[in-house]
This record gives structure tokens, sequence and C-alpha cells, in this order.
């Protein structure tokens, strides 16, 4: 979705002009974010649901106080504003939430925000170009990454072994799963698109919804009512107000039939009070890795006969992009549940949709007439044609001879 991001000249000035909405942490500022607005943060390597997030706020520019790419490895974020139009300055510093205060007008121009007509701070303005770049120079850090998942996915395998090998601890759900399709959605990458190629194999299969933290309300806002909510710290901890990335709504966690916790492996889990002041009682699950992963296990489990991704990591640039800490729980997730696994976007291209008696009538009215045709071309056939033809003469002439 693309917003006009760029007013040239406000009050004879150039450049980028909007009101300045500013917070350290980005997940809080989205509920607050306008069309036009200048969003000020500090996120190193800007990840692409963060960076989804922002465009769908309408923001007109986006001021980071840290680098958007700092070349450890290739991040997702910095395209994706680029190409929806917005305007990036980064590398301004962390003085920037003490020099200017929120609700201002600020204006972006040739790498400086200015606050009325003065400039306030100095920073790096990103093209489309530099971005691109900047990615391919950080593809050479990905070996240092790889070499840091080893290490993760040993210790991860360690911890929770008798879980992935043995699937000791996981809830048993008021759902049925056993032999069911699941569908579990995620507020992550092409989300929206993804839902929408579901349709006809969510209305027709009618799976098991499972919703990830934000990914209930993108169920509810599709029009359907998930099953399961399971939801984790990003989730529960930045308040109640959907649409700000990652946090559930409260209408989400009541609506739903069920809603499972995650906790750490001491049943902790950040913003868990705030099930108990909205009356929800949860399943827990305590594991390490990320929610994203306890849903996939949960279906898993309970012997889903299928599991349909809906806005999840499917590659390596994804997996590192977002997850980076919880990569080794990805993977090895993953491999524990094999070939039930399939990607939103592979299903309309693997499933052609239930037959229907108008289907099969129209298979027999085409042989039908297939045949009369086929039969009409032989001698006996002609003379057949001509007698019902008769036939149909008299009876023509009868009624119409009652009608008189």
């Amino acid at each position: 979705m693309k917003f006009p991001s760029r007013q040239k000249h406000v009050e004879g000035l150039p450049g980028t002009t909007g009101t300045v909405r500013i917070d350290r942490r980005t997940q809080p500022l989205l509920g607050r974010l306008r069309p036009g607005d200048i969003a000020v943060i500090d996120h190193l390597d800007l990840d692409g649901s963060t960076a989804e997030a922002l465009v769908d706020c309408g923001v007109a520019a986006v001021v980071n106080a840290s680098p958007f790419i700092s070349g450890r490895y290739p991040n997702l974020g910095p395209e994706l504003l680029v190409k929806a139009g917005v305007l990036l300055l980064d590398n301004v510093g962390s003085d920037v939430f003490t020099k200017i205060n929120d609700g201002a007008l600020g204006r972006v121009h040739e790498g400086q925000l200015f606050i009325g007509d003065a400039p306030v701070l100095v920073g790096r303005e990103l093209s489309g170009e530099d971005v691109s770049v900047q990615m391919e120079e950080a593809r050479g850090g990905l070996s240092t990454q790889l070499q840091s998942f080893t290490r993760n996915t040993t210790e991860f395998l360690s911890r929770e072994q008798d879980l992935l090998l043995h699937g000791q601890g996981a809830p048993k759900t008021r759902a049925k799963l056993e032999g069911r399709p699941v569908v579990i959605v995620v507020r992550g990458y092409d989300y929206r698109e993804d839902l929408k190629r579901l349709r006809r194999y969510i209305r027709e299969q009618r799976p098991v919804l499972v919703g990830v933290d934000a990914g209930a309300d993108v169920l509810i806002a599709a029009g359907h009512r998930p099953d399961i909510v399971v939801v984790g710290e990003n989730g529960l901890a930045h308040g109640s107000r959907a649409g700000d990335g990652s946090t559930v709504s409260d209408k989400a966690l009541q609506g739903a039939r069920e809603v499972v916790l995650h906790t750490d492996r001491a049943g902790r889990a950040v913003g868990s009070d705030r099930l108990d002041k909205l009356g929800v009682r949860a399943l827990e699950f305590s594991a390490s890795g990320t929610s994203e992963d306890i849903a996939m296990l949960l279906a898993d489990l309970g012997g889903a006969s299928l599991i349909v991704s809906v806005g999840t990591h499917a590659t390596l640039n994804e997996f590192l992009d977002r997850h980076r800490s919880g990569l080794a729980s990805t993977f090895l997730t993953r491999l524990r549940v094999g070939p039930k696994l399939v990607d939103a976007k592979s299903v309309p291209q693997l499933y052609a949709g239930r037959v229907r008696f108008w289907h099969l009538l129209l298979v027999l009215l085409a042989g039908m007439v297939a045949l009369l045709v086929a039969v009409a071309s032989t001698p006996n056939g002609q003379d057949w044609w001509t007698t019902v033809q008769a036939d149909l003469q008299d009876l023509f002439n009868w009624l119409q001879g009652l009608l008189n």
C-alpha cells in the first residue's frame, strides 16, 4: 500500500514535512502514527514486518537514531520503505529524543531534520540505490550469522529435546486437532495476500484457525473467528491496542474460543496479567523459541493432518531479518513438523477445490450433447432425428390447438 508521502513545498519550504512522532520502541509508536507523520525511532537493522506496519500507517518519513542497515546481515525493512516512497534518514544519534518534542512540526530535507526553520540534527538520507548497495554488502555477513546459528541450534536442542523429540510439555486443547487441517496466521510477510489466497480453502475445508499474537486480529479483520490464539510477550507487553505490530487486541483475546499463553521455561510471560484483567483463562505452553514455532508444535503434536502457514518466515533472509535469536527454534521446529507444513502461497496451486454437484451436472450435459451429435451424424441417427422432429411438430400443433 502506498501513500502520498512527499510534500515538496509546505509554506514555501522544500522537503518532506509532517507531525513528528517519537518513541525509542517501534512497536508502541505504531499505534500512534497517522498518515503523513514523521516517525522517529531507534531501530538497528529495521526488519520487514515493522517496515510493513510503518507503510500501513502511511508515514511520510522515518528518522532512525541508529543505522537502518548495519551490515551484519541483509535486513528487509529499508527496501520495503523505499519501494513505498517513504523517505529514510538514519544515523541521527540518540540526541533526537531529547532535542525534539513529540507532536512538533518537522521537516526532512537534504539529510537534515528541521523543526521550524532551524536544522536540529544531521543524518544520512538513503535513496533506493544506497539501500541496494548496502544490502549487497550486508550479504557478506551471512557466514558469521550462520556460524552463530549452528551454536544456537545445538544449545536449543539440548534445552528442548523432550519437546522436540518426544512431544512432552504441550497442553491439550479443547479444539480437536487430530486429523484436521490447521491454518496458522502470523502478522508477517505478505499476510494479507496469503490469507486472500486461502478464502476458498478455508470456506470448503473448515480448518482449525490459529492466530499468533496480532495474527488473531488479522483473522477477525478477514471475517473469521480464531479457534485458538497463541500469545506471548510480544503480543501482550505493549498494551491492548490492535494494529501496533505484534500486539493482540482485547477483542481477539476475549472472542477466541481458546487462548494458549506462551511462557518461558520458568512459566513467566511479561504482560500475562493482562489476561487476568480481561477474565481470559489460558492454557500455558512453557518453552523457549518463538510463539510462531509454539503454534506449529501445538498443531503437530495435536495430530493435525496439514499445517498451512500465513505470514510466516519461508526464506533464510526472512529468518535472519526478524527472529535471529529464534532462528534455531524456527529451524528445528520445521524439521519436526516436516511434510505437514505448507506455505499459503502454494495452496492455490495444490488445492483444486471440492467437486460440486453442478460440476458433475455440467459434465453430464456436455456428454449427452456430444452423444446426440455423434448419433445424429449417422444415417440411422438422421432418420431418428427426422422422426423426433415430426413428433415434436405434432406435439406443438396439438398444444396450439388446445390453446385456440
